[in-house]
């Protein structure tokens, strides 16, 4: 029921945004992201009027799965607007305009310098901790941390965890926390704190996902880990195309950042890979220069905005 209630719920807010996008008579429609609705928009939009150009940010991971779209894609798209370079050659083949304006989160410079210094300890090493986005991978991936937080404690006194959380989630997290008797962790939620904090940790442990571009464009060692549950799971190892789950391990073909991935995901080997990293700074070293050239790589030659920009402009002319 809750699933047919939605369906038209979604049908009806499409039909809504179609009718005021013709009503206004725009000479593009420019959409981003969300490309269940905003792709269907764009179709209902150019089926009624062709002459409105359409421009899409934001590739769908055709990679991934379902190439098969692109080719209904470019009967209603003008344009694709991609993130990363290696996503060309899928839209090439169709001969659906494309360009590389790569990615947003790399144009963000980051500039706050506060001071921490009732939060931090600089006779402490800091490891960041990034659970999850949604409370479902945070119900995952918390208790498997705080297991990991008590082995390394076992062997380990001078270090600090900080889970990284947003405002939304944070109560929930911190409600977790509480019930465990660990004296040397907490939730910080505050985007300037959390990112002075990450700039200082010495390590981060990253639920695979765009945490792990920001934890990168720091320049802090990283692993990635992802626990689902055991149906989703099945169902993604037979619909996706992708060996890695980290972006830029499937961008190099090879394991730049190491994953810990469904039975692998558990407190025994997130410790042990931890561990032995911190104990080799030579491989932290490595992964950082293999990071820094393939954040390089993915950067757009002025600013993604710019880019973006550019083409809008070009599209008006």
């Amino acid at each position: 029921t809750d699933v047919l209630l939605n369906f038209f719920k979604i049908k009806k807010k499409i039909n809504q945004t179609v009718e005021k996008i013709l009503d206004f008579k725009p000479d593009i429609l420019f959409s981003v992201d969300s490309p269940d609705f905003t792709l269907r928009v764009a179709k209902r939009v150019k089926e009624i009027n062709p002459n409105i150009k359409t421009i899409h940010f934001i590739a769908p991971k055709v990679w991934a799965w379902r190439e098969g779209r692109v080719k209904k894609m470019k009967k209603y798209l003008d344009h694709i607007l991609l993130l990363f370079k290696f996503e060309k050659k899928y839209f090439d083949k169709e001969n659906l305009l494309n360009t590389f304006v790569g990615h947003p989160l790399l144009d963000q410079e980051i500039k706050d310098n506060i001071k921490l210094d009732n939060l931090i300890n600089d006779k402490k090493n800091y490891i960041s901790l990034f659970a999850g986005s949604r409370e479902s991978e945070i119900k995952i991936h918390a208790p498997i941390l705080f297991e990991f937080i008590n082995k390394f404690n076992n062997k380990e006194s001078n270090f600090n965890f900080i889970f990284h959380s947003i405002d939304k989630h944070k109560d929930y997290l911190n409600k977790l926390l509480s019930k465990q008797n660990i004296q040397n962790a907490e939730v910080i939620s505050d985007d300037k704190i959390k990112n002075e904090i990450l700039k200082k940790s010495s390590f981060a442990i990253v639920k695979s996902g765009t945490a792990s571009l920001e934890v990168c464009k720091m320049n802090i060692p990283s692993i990635i880990i992802y626990k689902m549950n055991f149906i989703n799971y099945f169902l993604a190892k037979l619909f996706l195309k992708i060996k890695f789950a980290n972006m830029l391990n499937i961008i190099n073909d090879k394991e730049i950042i190491p994953e810990l991935i469904q039975k692998d995901c558990n407190s025994e080997e997130i410790f042990k890979s931890v561990y032995y990293l911190l104990k080799k700074p030579e491989l932290i070293e490595r992964q950082l220069l293999e990071i820094k050239a393939a954040i390089n790589d993915i950067k757009s030659s002025s600013s993604s905005s710019e880019e973006v920009s550019k083409i809008l402009l070009n599209n008006l002319t």
